[in-house]
């Protein structure tokens, strides 16, 4: 009987962390030897949007002559005066250089007073001073061209850096909207907002926007002075950035339009459909009765034309002998009660309605009002109250 035994599968891929462990490196060196070429990584299968090192390229840079030595010395970097002494120059002129835009740097970070301090790297310097092309800039007065820009406050060593991180980006990048995500990090949103009109476009570009590196508390002094470093300021340099960002952007949307949602569609118009009306009660008048005339003598004005006038004030005196009306409901007789009535009778006369006896001619005047003037409503707390208490008459 024969024993197998299970080895598992070694790994293609490696996180660039383990594969700067495995090699030796600092993560900050292994990601400058990244952006420069030295190695090699492909995009992330998982789905995470990072890259990944191939197995394959971590033995290929075991397997050179020299390693590790010559893989740290091209990503050393060194500051100005390790650089000046270098290349064997005053730190002033190392500065002078560098701010011509002569020495570009690679790096950069803030220290503890705020102050910029650039990185550049070992190798970019021994080349430099091994250029005889350059062997009047090392010794000797500084030509007359270049002295008259520092006088005038030149200093591109900032727009040098960008211009220099912009190839690292675009170095990684393999699709359009990831090459159109790199240009679009150096510049302001408000220039981003000029270029790419269309709202879905910026949204979808803006996912492919590398991070600018931190520097401080957001909001913070040192915060601002990066972002002023890693923003394009120079005029030209910002239409430059503007005119290759357009043309990527064209490039990227005649490849792979930018995702938008999609078209809702109308909800069908719901039909009116009419709806019986509800039945309205119907509103039954309650009958009026007809006033009962009240008995008088012949010629006088009747009971109802004086009830019905309209009380514009209070009632005139009477003229003349007044007889007491008879209640229309079967009442006591008028004439004299009898005695033990005599409280019975006080109070038929207290709410009996006087009516004045009418002489012919008040009786015509009477008749007159009574036809142009509009009956008056017997009805209202004062009428009641005038009909129950009326002015005692004169005799």
């Amino acid at each position: 009987m024969s024993a197998t035994t299970f080895s598992p599968s070694r790994p293609t891929t490696c996180t660039p962390s383990h594969a700067a462990r495995e090699l030796g490196l600092k993560r900050g060196e292994f990601d400058l030897a990244v952006h420069l070429g030295h190695i090699r990584t492909v995009p992330d299968e998982g789905g995470g949007g990072g890259r990944r090192v191939e197995r394959a390229e971590i033995d290929r840079l075991r397997a050179q002559e020299g390693y590790p030595d010559t893989l740290h010395e091209r990503v050393r970097v060194v500051g100005t005066t390790e650089g000046a002494a270098l290349m064997e120059i005053p730190a002033g002129r190392f500065t002078r250089l560098a701010r011509l835009g002569l020495l570009v740097p690679v790096k950069w970070y803030l220290n503890r007073y705020r102050a910029v301090v650039w990185l550049y790297l070992a190798e970019d310097l021994r080349d430099f001073t091994s250029a005889t092309e350059n062997a009047h800039l090392l010794k000797g007065r500084t030509p007359e061209t270049l002295r008259s820009q520092l006088e005038a406050g030149v200093d591109v060593r900032a727009r040098n850096w960008r211009g220099r991180h912009l190839g690292f980006l675009l170095r990684q990048a393999e699709e359009p909207w990831v090459r159109a995500g790199a240009v679009a990090a150096l510049l302001p949103p408000l220039e981003i907002a000029d270029v790419v009109r269309d709202p879905y476009d910026r949204a979808y570009l803006n996912r492919f926007r590398p991070a600018p590196p931190v520097q401080g508390t957001p909001g913070s002094p040192a915060a601002h002075l990066a972002e002023r470093i890693v923003t394009a300021q120079d005029t030209d340099e910002i239409e430059w950035l503007r005119g290759e960002l357009a043309h990527m952007l064209e490039e990227a949307r005649a490849l792979t339009p930018a995702p938008r949602p999609a078209a809702r569609r109308a909800a069908p118009a719901v039909r009116a459909v009419a709806r019986p009306v509800p039945p309205v009660a119907r509103t039954v008048a309650r009958p009026t009765e007809p006033a009962v005339p009240v008995p008088s003598e012949p010629g006088a004005e009747p009971a109802g034309a004086g009830a019905h006038e309209p009380l514009l004030g209070p009632p005139e005196p009477t003229r003349g002998p007044v007889t007491v009306a008879s209640r229309p409901s079967g009442g006591p007789r008028p004439g004299p009660p009898e005695a033990e009535d005599e409280s019975v009778v006080r109070a038929f006369e207290w709410h009996a309605p006087v009516v004045p006896a009418a002489t012919p001619s008040s009786a015509r005047r009477g008749n007159r009002r009574a036809e142009r003037a509009p009956a008056r409503s017997d009805r209202g707390l004062r009428g009641w109250l005038r009909r129950r208490s009326p002015r005692p008459s004169r005799v």
